[in-house]
């Protein structure tokens, strides 16, 4: 209105409220490209769920795969052991069936010494070679023995690698799972948000257009009338005050959602610092609970030893005298006091 009353006449006044309507008719489009970019983030952040889904589906897939090869694995490891327990009675039979063979050649040597003691240098001969083919069948039976329990232990080691990586496959898979729900939730959270915001702003534009066609009219009015009526000229001048406050409160509301977004990232941010520090802790805890746990075993045994010991008492009398005394050991092994 200053500006108004500075200007000398109508045709100027009149120029500079048209300035002034167009620029609110700039300022509306803008608002129309915000919300069409709203609308495209709406888009993207369903696809980006989409991929989320199709990479968990993958991911499940996966872990149905490694567990049909892991049982693969062990049916396999047990043919391996029964095929090797075969092996191992049939050099066993091999070797007896050798031995025997061995003792009667022997007994059957010793009866043609007794009978022929003119080719005893011979046989003595042939008796020394026997003896180094026997030796031989036995280093090769050892050698055979050793190989075959290297193969049980490889074997075993492979099974606990195995069992290994599958335990660890399946808690990687779990902490996905965890994560990927995480993110669905924050992101329709924040879809949700979105959608919100994106009506509210609809509102405030049909609002507006509303408002702007209510003020062209309203001008249109004022044009036809400004010469004959100072009247409604006030009354104009009393809405353009009206319509220029609730600009400057639209433009309030522009710049507290604009600083609630940007927390908003910031408050992101933090949560996942917080999550890294969360899992380190939830690790040490997690040794800590080893810990005590193979703690509360050690004293489950000594527990049960020293319930043994009681039941072995036959003095019913002693028995309270004989907790006492195998108790107070317990509690000062442990660091206690009764």
């Amino acid at each position: 209105m200053q500006a108004l009353n500075s200007l000398a006449t109508p045709e100027e006044k009149l120029a500079a409220l048209c300035k002034k309507y167009a620029d609110l008719l700039e300022e509306s489009r803008c608002m129309q490209k915000r919300l069409k970019a709203l609308q495209k983030k709406q888009s993207q952040i369903v696809k980006e769920k989409i991929h989320l889904q199709g990479e968990h589906s993958k991911a499940i897939l996966a872990r149905s795969k490694l567990e049909s090869l892991c049982r693969e694995l062990q049916r396999h490891n047990k043919t391996l052991k029964e095929e090797n327990s075969q092996r191992s009675r049939e050099y066993e039979e091999q070797r007896k069936e050798a031995m025997l063979h061995f003792q009667m050649t022997l007994s059957d040597i010793e009866v043609q010494m007794e009978q022929h003691s003119s080719h005893n240098t011979k046989l003595r001969q042939e008796n020394m070679e026997l003896a180094e083919k026997l030796k031989k069948l036995i280093e090769q039976y050892e050698l055979r023995e050793e190989h075959i329990d290297k193969v049980f232990k490889h074997k075993e080691l492979q099974q606990q690698l195995m069992d290994a990586k599958l335990q660890r496959i399946t808690e990687m898979m779990k902490e996905v799972e965890d994560k990927q729900q995480r993110e669905r939730d924050f992101l329709l959270k924040d879809a949700t948000e979105s959608r919100r915001k994106c009506e509210l702003m609809k509102e405030q534009e049909t609002q507006l257009k509303q408002q702007l066609s209510l003020y062209m009219d309203k001008f249109e009015e004022f044009q036809s009338t400004l010469a004959k009526s100072n009247e409604v000229f006030t009354t104009f001048r009393q809405e353009m005050e009206k319509m220029t406050k609730k600009i400057k409160k639209l433009e309030k509301e522009t710049t507290q959602w604009r600083t609630k977004w940007e927390s908003n990232n910031q408050a992101l941010l933090q949560m996942a610092e917080e999550k890294t520090l969360r899992d380190g802790h939830f690790k040490a805890l997690q040794g800590k609970l080893e810990l005590l746990e193979r703690l509360c075993r050690a004293l489950q045994k000594e527990r049960n030893d020293l319930n043994n010991q009681l039941s072995l008492l036959q003095e019913p009398g002693d028995e309270g005298s004989a907790a006492s005394q195998i108790g107070l050991p317990f509690l000062s092994s442990h660091g206690l006091s009764l």
